[in-house]
């Protein structure tokens, strides 16, 4: 072998030797990443916004989000991932950088970033530094990384609680999560004290709301009789003035361009964050757009009912092929998912599907439904009784799994659907028993929890809840209308 053989040889085993290393290097366990995010989830944790209902929410629906992309980074074989921005609203923590940005008056801050990192030790320092968390704490981490990790370990999931020792927190000097919530759920007031407290601030503000209220109501009729809309609502639990706005602008627009809303007719209007038409059909106005940007959306409703068709086509189809089983997309407080993101998603299901001949009698699993998940590796049975399904889950696994857990799905959809009976009836009871103007709840709260809440509110019979618009939550607050949030768990 030649000298310049030899040396480009050697350079070769090098480079190979060096990639070896940065990959070993660059690999982090689940394990690893939650404890290497601790400082992060303990200022960011929903549980401590408690007061500030659409902060806990934003923070709430950016931690699933990025609890997928981590564990999407884990998957083997995984594939280079969508760039995701996220936003956070940051408590003021002990553990926090000095250089961190101005703190709002509330004690916290909003920061957003962008996840574009393909390895999970990148993601973990791309968060903690958005943060201006510190990482001192991953120079441990990063040397552990070079070893590998078991199939075992490789797999954990992530965010789920760890309980560390006392110790931990008295060297690092870090808030001890679960100490704060022990604290907080000590002091918290019984309900007669807190609403003997509060209920004079709330009927002030529901008085001074009433004006705002009955204009909301008049132009929300106004619009729906006008243009013959389906419903006007609102992704996120913004005031009563804010909603005014939001209709007043409709409003003007459609006196300024009234044939540019010839098109939403019987259509469902939803105010959110960016204009489309979501998953369920519904058209989406984001609240910061202009007027011109909601007109171009309205010329383009025809081209978007025609992909609600093709989507409502492919739900068929995969009925047929699944005995039955209906895909259902359910609207939550979350990102909204947009019509041309559920096609996609039920087209690759389909041609999934269809790539394996599945041997199901067309009606044996009647009656049972399926939500389809990118993000997900596992099918699984909700509690509620509907299935969660990967959309490239293998066909003939899936058949194995639906019918197995057929029966038990049965049974949880007719608990779920007699709960539901159940608190209606309770609400029904509740509204009527303590004369309030409203009772509503959080999509967190469960049937179970809302029916021993109402219950248990009936027997207190608390005079103070006449006339009061009450939201059950898991916090109290008196929102700035005047309504009153309440834990479903309340103390007598």
């Amino acid at each position: 072998m030649s000298v310049h053989s030899l040396l480009r040889y050697t350079i070769r085993l090098e480079r190979k030797h060096v990639a070896t290393h940065l990959v070993q290097w660059r690999t982090l366990s689940g394990a690893d990443a939650v404890n290497a995010l601790r400082p992060f989830y303990f200022a960011v944790h929903p549980d401590f916004f408690g007061q500030y209902p659409r902060e806990r929410e934003v923070n709430e629906n950016s931690l699933k989000r990025l609890n997928g992309y981590l564990e999407n980074l884990q998957k083997p074989g995984s594939r280079l991932l969508q760039p995701m921005k996220l936003t956070f609203y940051v408590r003021d923590t002990k553990d926090s950088s000095d250089t961190q940005p101005e703190l709002l008056t509330s004690g916290f801050r909003s920061v957003s970033f962008t996840l574009h990192t393909n390895d999970v030790l990148s993601t973990v320092m791309n968060v903690l530094k958005s943060c201006s968390l510190p990482v001192e704490h991953m120079k441990g981490l990063e040397a552990r990384a070079e070893t590998p990790k078991g199939p075992a370990e490789a797999g954990v999931p992530f965010y789920r609680p760890i309980k560390w020792d006392k110790s931990y927190y008295t060297f690092t000097g870090f808030r001890d999560p679960e100490q704060e919530l022990q604290q907080a759920r000590r002091v918290e007031p019984t309900l007669s004290l807190w609403l003997r407290n509060n209920e004079p601030e709330a009927t002030k503000k529901h008085n001074a709301s009433l004006p705002r209220r009955e204009e909301l109501s008049r132009l929300k009729k106004e619009l729906c009789q006008q243009f013959d809309l389906a419903d006007i609502r609102w992704q996120r639990s913004w005031g009563v003035a804010h909603r005014c706005c939001q209709l007043q602008s409709l409003s003007r627009l459609s006196q300024q361009n009234p044939e540019a809303l010839i098109n939403l007719q019987g259509h469902t209007v939803v105010f959110a964050d960016q204009s489309g038409m979501n998953a369920s059909g519904h058209v989406i106005l984001g609240t910061m757009d202009v007027h011109h940007q909601w007109t171009k959306l309205f010329q383009q409703l025809p081209s978007y009912r025609s992909l609600q068709q093709q989507t409502e086509w492919l739900k068929e189809r995969i009925s047929l092929l699944l005995g039955g089983t209906q895909v259902v997309h359910m609207e939550r407080l979350g990102p909204v998912q947009p019509i041309a993101e559920h096609y996609s998603t039920l087209s690759t299901f389909h041609k999934n599907l269809m790539s394996r001949r599945l041997r199901l009698h067309p009606r044996s699993l009647q009656g049972l439904t399926m939500l389809l998940e990118n993000d997900r590796s596992n099918p699984c049975l909700h509690e509620m009784g509907h299935f969660i399904i990967p959309t490239n889950c293998n066909p003939p696994k899936l058949q194995v799994f639906l019918q197995s857990h057929a029966h038990e799905a049965r049974q949880r959809t007719k608990r779920k659907n007699q709960l539901q009976v159940e608190e209606e009836a309770v609400m029904k009871q509740c509204l009527q028993s303590l004369s309030l103007r409203s009772l509503s709840k959080e999509p967190s709260v469960s049937s179970s929890q809302m029916i021993l809440c109402c219950k248990r509110l009936v027997e207190q019979r608390s005079p103070l809840m006449q006339g009061l618009h009450i939201c059950v939550s898991h916090f109290y607050s008196v929102m700035q209308d005047g309504d009153l949030c309440l834990p479903w768990d309340w103390k007598s």
